[in-house]
C-alpha cells in the first residue's frame, strides 16, 4: 500500500525543490507526495511541479492563507493512505527512509507513530548540532524501543526529543485525536500525548534516515525570541500536569509540571536575545 508524503508549502523554493526530489527518489516509490500551497505568492513551485510529470505527485493550494496549523490539519483530511509522514517543504528524506519505516510498520501494525532517527542540516544542508538537537540526543532512547501510555507521555514532557517532519503516523490513530486548535508551536507534542492518553504506542529506531533542517528563519526560533513560543509552551505545559494528576499519571504530571527542557531553553533565549542586544550597542 502506498504510504502518503503530506507536504505543506510555503518557503525557499529552492529547498523546496531539494525535498521533493528526495522524497521522489526514495528506494520504495510506492507513495503519494501531495504539496499543499498555503497561498505561497509565486507561481514557480507550481509550475515546476508539473513539469516533473509524476503520476505520484499531486499539487493543491489553498483558497486562503491558512497558517501552520490550519495547514497540518487540512494534510490531515487530505490523506487516503493507511500511514502518512508531514513532511516539511525544507527537510531532507534520505533514500531508505520510505523502506526503513514501512518495515517498521509491519513489525508493530498497531503502533500510532513511528520515529527513525533524524540529523540536523543547517540552510546549507551541512550537518550542525545545536544545543538543543544534543540535548533532544540525550533525552531520545538509546535504543529502539517502543513507548506507550505514561511513560511515553512522561518522556516527552521532559523534553521532545523527536522531529515532527520525521514521524510516519498511522492515519486512524491520528483521525481519532486530531489536531489541537489554537497551537502553533507545540502542536506535534500536544498530538503526541494525545495519543498516549488514547493507548497509543510510538516505535523509535534511531537509524538515521531524515535530514531535519534548523535555520534562524523557522517559525519556532523567531517565537523563541520574542516569546511567544514560551507562552504558548507554559500554558499547555501547566494544563498538561493537571490533566496528567487526573489521570492518575503523576510521573508524567510531575514531569509535565517541571518541563525543565522547555525552561532551558527560554533561558537560553532569553540569553541569546539579550547578547545580541549588547552587541549591536
Amino acid at each position: 500500500m502506498p504510504i502518503d508524503v503530506m507536504m505543506p508549502f510555503y518557503g525557499d523554493v529552492a529547498q523546496f525543490r531539494e525535498a521533493v526530489t528526495s522524497v521522489l527518489d526514495q528506494s520504495d516509490p510506492d507513495l503519494r507526495l501531495v504539496v499543499v500551497d498555503d497561498c505561497y505568492p509565486d507561481p514557480t513551485p507550481r509550475e515546476w511541479l508539473a513539469s516533473l510529470n509524476d503520476a505520484r505527485v499531486r499539487y493543491l493550494r489553498n483558497e486562503t492563507n491558512l497558517g501552520v496549523n490550519g495547514n497540518f490539519r487540512r494534510c490531515v483530511d487530505l490523506v487516503t493512505a493507511d500511514w502518512f509522514v508531514v513532511m516539511g517543504c525544507d527537510d531532507v528524506m534520505h533514500a531508505d527512509y520510505l523502506a526503513t519505516v514501512r518495515s517498521l510498520t509491519l513489525h508493530h501494525p498497531d503502533a500510532s507513530v513511528i520515529a527513525p532517527g533524524v540529523d540536523v542540516i543547517d540552510e546549507n544542508g551541512r550537518t550542525v548540532r545545536p544545543l538543543g538537537d544534543r540535548m533532544k540526543n540525550v533525552l531520545a532512547p538509546s535504543h529502539a524501543t517502543v513507548l506507550s501510555g505514561e511513560r511515553l507521555a512522561t518522556s516527552l514532557y521532559h523534553g521532545n526529543w523527536t522531529y515532527f517532519p520525521s514521524l510516519l503516523w498511522r492515519t486512524a490513530a491520528v483521525r481519532a485525536v486530531g489536531f489541537r486548535p489554537g497551537l502553533e508551536i507545540v502542536l506535534d507534542l500536544a498530538l503526541l500525548v494525545d495519543l498516549a492518553a488514547d493507548d497509543g504506542s510510538l516505535v523509535y529506531d534511531p537509524e538515521v534516515v531524515f535530514s531535519y533542517r534548523r535555520h534562524s528563519a523557522s517559525v519556532s526560533s523567531v517565537q523563541a525570541v520574542d516569546g511567544r513560543r514560551f507562552d504558548e509552551e507554559n500554558r499547555f505545559f501547566a494544563a498538561e500536569a493537571e490533566r496528567c494528576a487526573a489521570r492518575g499519571w503523576p510521573r508524567a504530571s510531575r514531569a509535565a509540571r517541571l518541563h525543565a527542557t522547555s525552561r532551558l531553553n527560554h533561558l537560553q533565549a532569553r540569553v541569546g536575545a539579550q547578547v545580541g542586544r549588547f552587541s549591536r550597542g
